[in-house]
């Protein structure tokens, strides 16, 4: 359980079977207080010819591993809008209109239940990319020749992405 204390109230919540799991309540407001995934996006970003573009991690989790560029929605913007902020602070670069591709989950992961919605965006290969925010590095890879990625809900991206290729071709 989570909340030691309700977030509207402040009295000192209790467990309670409601739904068939063991909730915070507050007994005060007669409210159960849900714990829900956090929100976040990721990016299969791919240039003309179509490699990946992929991150090296500079934080936990996974540290120092390959994965999507990508991270959390703030309060006030749209997934869209997350992905277009989180390519510019990761990558240093101004796109617009990702596409939706998928959505998936990361289940107990380091921050808690994280649900992430997973865009795609082509981008011109004359495109500089400049690593920054979160990431140590950020290169191309064939398909064919890429690292594993650290979060199996990206690799799970990478197939759909690879699957609608296929469709389209």
């Amino acid at each position: 359980m989570k909340y030691r204390y309700c977030y509207h109230c402040g009295t000192r919540t209790v467990g309670k079977q409601i739904d068939g799991r063991l909730r915070d309540f507050c007994k005060n407001c007669q409210l159960p207080l849900y714990e829900n995934p956090i929100p976040s996006v990721a990016v299969v970003v791919a240039n003309q010819p179509g490699e990946l573009l992929l991150v090296r991690r500079g934080v936990e989790p996974g540290i120092g591993e390959w994965c999507l560029p990508g991270g959390f929605i703030e309060i006030g913007e749209t997934p869209q809008e997350a992905a277009v902020r989180e390519l510019k602070e990761e990558l240093g670069i101004d796109i617009q209109n990702p596409q939706l591709l998928d959505v998936g989950s990361h289940i107990n992961g380091y921050y808690g239940d994280v649900l992430i919605i997973g865009f795609t965006l082509q981008i011109d290969d004359n495109l500089k990319i400049i690593p920054g925010d979160d990431v140590t590095e950020a290169v191309y890879f064939s398909i064919e020749n890429r690292p594993d990625l650290v979060f199996r809900v990206h690799e799970d991206f990478l197939n759909t992405w690879l699957a609608n290729r296929k469709n389209n071709e």
